[in-house]
């Protein structure tokens, strides 16, 4: 590790700390040839799931996109933000955990409707009318008697 200050590679590590998630390493570390010190952290390097989409198109996950899909279907209801946020994190860890860093987006589409579906219904309708693109007013009939029942 080159010291910021002197450029010189030639440091030690006089703290090393786990952040409160446990996945990063908050290191401490005093140059031998300056005597400053400065801060690293260190982390797992993880390797980005790719996403197949319905046209074939292939792109890196997306977080955001997923949080803003499922927050337009949330939208004037009573869900938490913290709710929503922790899903998301549990999702990106399930990706993570696959054999497979290629997954399908209907893989990803059900896993949401099937939690939304399990937090509040209305979120689901919304969410699955405009991931299964339904065409008329039929679609959403359909869909609320398969909920009622």
């Amino acid at each position: 590790m080159k010291c910021p200050y002197c450029k010189e590679i030639n440091n030690k590590v006089v703290d090393s700390r786990l952040n409160k998630d446990r996945n990063i390493i908050r290191r401490r570390r005093e140059c031998i040839e300056c005597g400053k010190r400065f801060t690293t952290y260190e982390h797992i390097e993880k390797i980005p799931v790719i996403i197949i989409k319905k046209d074939g198109r292939r792109e890196t996950f997306n977080r955001e996109k997923a949080k803003m899909g499922i927050l337009r279907a949330c939208e004037k209801r009573k869900i938490s933000i913290n709710i929503i946020e922790s899903f998301l994190d549990k999702l990106e860890n399930d990706l993570e955990e696959f054999e497979e860093k290629e997954v399908s987006s209907e893989l990803i589409g059900e896993k949401i409707m099937k939690k939304l579906h399990a937090i509040d219904d209305v979120a689901y309708v919304r969410f699955a009318s405009v991931y299964r693109d339904f065409d008329d007013v039929n679609d959403f009939i359909s869909e609320i008697k398969k909920v009622v029942n």
